[in-house]
């Protein structure tokens, strides 16, 4: 039900749009979320969007080279990404919840979210 494309290889300091479009139902007011997993490591947080983008959250890592956005005519999210770095190499994925959910506190945990898309690939070269 989500789809998430957009990545690919990116020379560090490069940018990339990446998309995430639901399918099947709607998430336009619920809370929907960008994580990542890099190679050897756990999957992390990176962005929140609230619905109808009331509020956004990010991880401190992201440090204001990320914005999450979302299209909710289209079913959409989005994560620009700017100012790209090596550590930012990971598989990204998009997640949304079953039933609607409040609270910063849920938005960065991965037991939040009950759909996952597919993963999209973003590799940084130095």
């Amino acid at each position: 039900q989500l789809q998430a494309c957009g990545g690919g290889l990116v020379q560090a300091g490069g940018s990339l749009r990446l998309s995430c479009a639901a399918s099947g139902r709607t998430f336009s007011t619920y809370v929907m979320g960008w994580f990542r997993q890099a190679p050897g490591k756990e999957r992390e947080f990176v962005a929140a969007i609230e619905g109808d983008g009331r509020g956004t959250y990010y991880a401190e890592f992201v440090e204001g080279r990320f914005t999450v956005s979302r299209d909710s005519a289209k079913n959409t999210i989005y994560l620009q990404m700017t100012s790209l770095k090596p550590e930012d190499t990971a598989v990204y994925y998009c997640a949304a919840p079953d039933l609607p959910t409040y609270g910063s506190s849920l938005y960065p945990l991965a037991t939040t979210y009950d759909y996952w898309g597919q993963g999209t690939l973003v590799t940084v070269s130095s």
